[in-house]
């Protein structure tokens, strides 16, 4: 089986791209991150959001602690090549790991940053 998709990929210079999770559904943003080679194949594969944690600098696969899976409906690529949409069904109905449904809850109103999302579930509850 060739890998053509994946070279057909813009890739930044650490081999990553941007990926943006929307609700298959209703069309809601949930979130954002990224993926490197690996993460974005492996996605294909198990039919599940695997995403590269930059920060733990490992595979993430969404949902391994908390349950909120993200079932993969649809994979777009930007007409520029790089930048990918998933269009996903949330298990559990948070995306977040605050709790809320979508990373995006944060509104600018009067210069001030305002969470405007409720939280679902308490985090503290959700990882270990």
């Amino acid at each position: 089986m060739t890998n053509q998709w994946l070279d057909d990929i813009k890739w930044t210079d650490d081999g990553l791209v941007p990926v943006i999770a929307q609700d298959a559904a209703s069309g809601e943003i949930l979130m954002f991150a990224w993926m490197n080679r690996e993460s974005l194949a492996l996605t294909v594969a198990e039919g599940r959001a695997v995403y590269w944690s930059r920060s733990r600098n490992k595979l993430w696969r969404k949902g391994e602690e908390s349950g909120h899976v993200q079932q993969v409906k649809d994979i777009r690529l930007d007409c520029d090549k790089d930048v990918i949409l998933l269009k996903i069904e949330q298990v559990g109905g948070i995306a977040c790991h605050t709790g809320r449904r979508s990373c995006f809850f944060h509104r600018l109103e009067d210069q001030h940053w305002n969470a405007v999302e409720p939280v679902l579930k308490d985090p503290a509850t959700m990882y270990k």
